[in-house]
């Protein structure tokens, strides 16, 4: 039975024709290393190359007959087991003493020998040197893409501040924003080729500009770089490496930059604040590069401020929600048929903050199902204090992410604010955006009609801003098609926005749904909607969002 001790015990190969050379050098090395022996090349490379042999260190003399110490060598150099098991070379000729060291070997022993304190101290100088040099090589590369680790990556920064503290250095992140999802549909040995492809390209650029580069998480990438005014060469060199793997539609990659100037900032916060400029333009269409301002500065101080602060919105319910009216307009009159529940933060310092600045926010930092669970309560309460309290039976709809989706345990936390209200499933409507339905939508599928046949109402959010294939939409179960703000900006008679919205209309009487039309402010784009068949508009031709009380007056 090994003992922890001989788990850890060192190998040493010793190669030689000769058998007293053998002998002489065993009785020298037994005393502090576990010893094997070849007698010729041919034998060495059969124990070398047994992955089981675990040697640490071959002895190797470098005239055998039939296959010499070069050959060995050379095989070893060519197969790569000379980077995995350093060589000693045995001679007692000048020449070859250089000549093997320019195959790779790790050092030399002259014959005849030297005393065996010496042999031994450069047997242990070269394994030592070699288990460090390796374990230094495991920390400092990533395994996939060789290049920098960020633990090195970042070591390796600073001290070329240190060096060189005149130089303008720009501090780079490189994302690639679907790496998850091709990671699901390709599987992960596809996503990997993704990552070395980018690699590739990053490191071209570098090889022209100067800098380092690592690898940080699953589809990010750092550069520090000499500054630069333009970064486009970046993104094209990327993409062409991206191109025999991905069409030009499957690949979007966004770039952040920081520049420090004067050196203050520690390396770690100036490619946070390069990661906060890439991230910024995550939902920005045609944006690729995003160079770090005093504004973001503002505004990341604004979100550390509120994301310290949630907690304490979410006891204190500092969270306001608003409802917007909508108006059913296919029957003369317009009708209030139902609202859609919208949420406000009223910060004790800040007052009202928009959506727009902590709902993003709080998706990225893994917050925002907190706070749509604390809206959907909301929701369901005021819908049955309007009953109990007014006799005005509203629905209302609230707002489903996808990552609302995936939670396990969704259904059930849905039914029960249903059921502990006293509500009909009926009053209760969800609202999911397209780009849901197509990022997943094998789940999404599964969970809205678990939904469905328990009652509650579906309408797909954001029509028309997605990608789902019609014949996508003939599998998707939903009670409603809410209809992309972006069609209604700018709509006239007979233009193309225009004959958007009627295409949109069509598909919705294929599937049998109605449409909601949101964002509608103007009575000309009202009028236009109303003629075409459109069947509900939400928006402030009508009315903003308003809180509770000023909503009742919509009693009926």
């Amino acid at each position: 039975m090994e003992t922890g001790t001989e788990l850890f015990e060192r190998k040493v190969l010793i190669v030689d024709d000769e058998e007293i050379n053998r002998e002489i050098l065993g009785n020298i090395i037994e005393s502090k290393y576990k010893v094997d022996f070849a007698k010729d090349g041919k034998e060495a490379l059969e124990k070398i190359n047994d992955r089981t042999s675990g040697i640490s260190l071959v002895l190797l003399d470098i005239i055998m007959p039939e296959f010499s110490g070069f050959d060995v060598l050379a095989r070893m150099k060519k197969e790569g087991t000379l980077s995995e098991i350093p060589v000693i070379v045995l001679t007692s000729e000048k020449d070859s003493e250089i000549e093997s060291l320019r195959f790779g070997a790790a050092d030399f022993l002259t014959k005849p020998y030297d005393s065996p304190e010496v042999i031994l101290a450069r047997v242990r100088h070269s394994i030592e040197l070699f288990e460090n040099s390796r374990i230094i090589n495991a920390t400092e590369f990533d395994k996939l893409t060789t290049l920098y680790t960020p633990e090195f990556f970042f070591e390796y920064a600073s001290r070329f501040d240190k060096r060189f503290p005149e130089r303008v250095m720009d501090a780079v992140a490189i994302n690639f924003t679907r790496s998850h999802l091709l990671n699901e549909l390709k599987g992960r040995g596809f996503g990997d080729k993704i990552l070395c492809a980018m690699a590739d390209g990053l490191r071209s650029v570098l090889l022209k500009t100067g800098g380092i580069a690592a690898r940080k998480g699953d589809d990010t990438f750092f550069a520090y770089v000499p500054h630069a005014e333009d970064y486009e060469a970046i993104i094209e060199r990327m993409n062409e490496k991206l191109s025999p793997l991905l069409k030009a539609s499957e690949t979007r990659l966004r770039l952040g930059v920081y520049t420090d100037e004067g050196g203050e900032l520690p390396m770690m916060l100036r490619f946070d604040h390069a990661l906060h400029a890439c991230n910024s333009i995550r939902n920005k269409a045609g944006e690729e590069i995003c160079v770090y301002d005093s504004g973001m500065a503002e505004r990341e101080v604004l979100n550390a401020h509120l994301l310290e602060d949630f907690e304490a919105a979410i006891e204190q319910r500092q969270f306001k929600v608003s409802y917007q009216p909508k108006f059913k307009i296919t029957d003369g009159e317009p009708i209030l048929c139902s609202a859609e529940a919208l949420v406000r933060w009223l910060h004790p310092k800040l007052g009202f903050v928009r959506p727009d600045l902590f709902i993003p926010l709080f998706e990225e930092n893994g917050l925002v199902t907190r706070l749509d669970r604390y809206v959907w309560e909301e929701s369901a309460r005021q819908i049955a204090r309007w009953k109990r309290e007014l006799g005005m039976t509203i629905p209302v709809s609230v707002n489903v992410s996808r990552v609302d989706i995936a939670a396990p345990d969704v259904t059930d936390f849905i039914t029960k604010i249903v059921r502990d209200n006293g509500l009909e499933p009926k009053d209760y409507m969800l609202e999911i955006t397209e780009s849901a339905y197509t990022e997943d939508s094998n789940r999404i599928i599964e969970v809205v009609e678990k939904l469905r046949s328990l009652g509650l109402k579906i309408e797909m959010d954001d029509f028309g801003s997605g990608y789902s294939s019609l014949n996508m939409l003939t599998s998707m179960p939903i009670d409603a098609l809410k209809m992309d703000k972006a069609f209604i900006r700018n709509i006239k008679p007979g233009n193309k926005e225009m004959e958007l919205v009627t295409l949109v209309l069509k598909i919705a009487r294929i599937l049998g749904v109605p449409v909601i039309a949101e964002g509608v402010e103007m009575e000309d784009e009202y009028k236009l909607l109303k003629d075409a068949g459109c069947d509900i508009i939400q928006g402030y031709y009508f009315s903003k969002p308003l809180p509770p009380e000023e909503f009742e007056r919509y009693r009926v």
